[in-house]
């Protein structure tokens, strides 16, 4: 057993007393879904003895970290095999990651509702000691927050956009709730292994605030047909009461919203001089929103004039024509008559009032 458990950096082994019972059964299924995980079992009272165990128990065995974690089976509730999954994928990471090429899948696939980042420099021995407390904090969060370490002259060049930061901006601490990709900073960091998890509970009690990107806006923004928003002026024009509002939310590299983009301005001139409509966008890859969440590019939402800060996403095809019937109707699309099938349209054609589907965007 024991050159078993040697053989890998991590190795998972089930002590049971009948391997025909329900609770092995449970971890043989585990084992069939976590291919990419060595996994053993052991029934001998010696070796239950060895590894000082008196019951069924799941043995995670490691080379880092922690060496041995313990998963006893539950007597009364047995071995829930999803449940025994999450575990195992949270404790085969390390308590502390490096944002690597490698090792991002691995950060990303645990279902870990919160990573804490610490951006560093690795050139700069100075930033580099800044690890001991980050990892000092991490111990207590472990399942909860996922502990990781971003080179900014590395491969965590490429994640600095997402954050509206530069490599200069390390050293430097992000904490992230991966549901709706909520960002929080601290007010001055601090990387004292205290200062993180004080802040890090402040965070999980919902006593901080999301830190929200926003450009700056063009000082033209409001005098082109289309009103280019920014995060700090998209709440006084989108939900000003006399106004109702079209806004597409986009990203520059996105193919969908360069392809609509000549029919966006073509509405724009077509209602520029009305006084109660607004035709604007704004690029969600440099600006954030409390309370709206992006999903996918290009989406569409209609802010109606009347108090309530009302929000109506458009689904329909993205012509002028299409557009431009929302709009006159209040915000939704009149219905269509019911089309009668007859020889001339039973090709199986798509109908074109159709809404488009989310194959025509880009999702997140």
């Amino acid at each position: 057993m024991a050159a078993f458990i040697d053989s890998q950096d991590l190795v998972v082994v089930g002590f049971f007393k009948d391997l025909k019972g329900e609770a092995a059964q449970a971890f043989f299924d585990v084992a069939a879904e976590m291919v990419d995980t060595t996994f053993g079992v052991a029934e001998a009272a010696e070796l239950f003895q060895a590894y000082q165990l008196s019951a069924d128990t799941v043995c995670l065995f490691k080379k880092f970290d922690e060496r041995q974690t313990n998963f006893p089976v539950d007597p009364a509730r047995g071995l829930d095999a999803a449940e025994l999954t999450q575990l195992l994928r949270v404790h085969s990471l390390q308590l502390v990651m490096e944002f690597t090429n490698e090792t991002s899948n691995q950060i990303f696939g645990a279902k870990i509702p919160h990573h804490m980042l610490l951006f560093l420099n690795k050139s700069s021995p100075e930033q580099l000691s800044l690890r001991d407390g980050f990892r000092a904090a991490a111990g207590g969060f472990r399942g909860e927050v996922l502990f990781v370490v971003v080179d900014v002259t590395g491969h965590g060049a490429d994640v600095l956009p997402f954050f509206g930061m530069t490599a200069a901006d390390a050293p430097t601490l992000r904490l992230v709730k991966m549901e709706g990709n909520r960002k929080y900073r601290m007010e001055q960091d601090n990387f004292s292994d205290s200062a993180i998890r004080t802040f890090i509970q402040a965070v999980l009690d919902g006593k901080v605030k999301p830190h929200l990107l926003s450009a700056e806006p063009p000082e033209d923004w409001d005098t082109r047909p289309v009103k280019v928003l920014v995060g700090k002026t998209f709440e006084q024009v989108a939900f000003d009461e006399t106004k109702n509002v079209f806004v597409k939310f986009y990203a520059p590299w996105c193919p969908h919203c360069q392809a609509m983009a000549a029919a966006w301005e073509e509405l724009a001139e077509r209602y520029k001089d009305r006084e109660d409509i607004v035709i604007a966008e704004m690029d969600s890859t440099a600006n954030e929103l409390e309370n709206i969440t992006i999903h996918g590019y290009p989406t569409l939402h209609y802010f109606p004039a009347g108090p309530g800060r009302k929000m109506i996403e458009f689904k329909s095809n993205r012509d002028v024509e299409t557009f431009s019937k929302f709009l006159e109707n209040g915000g939704t699309l009149p219905e269509e008559p019911p089309v009668t099938k007859t020889p001339g349209n039973s090709t199986g054609e798509e109908d074109p009032s159709v809404p488009r589907t989310d194959e025509s965007r880009d999702e997140l």
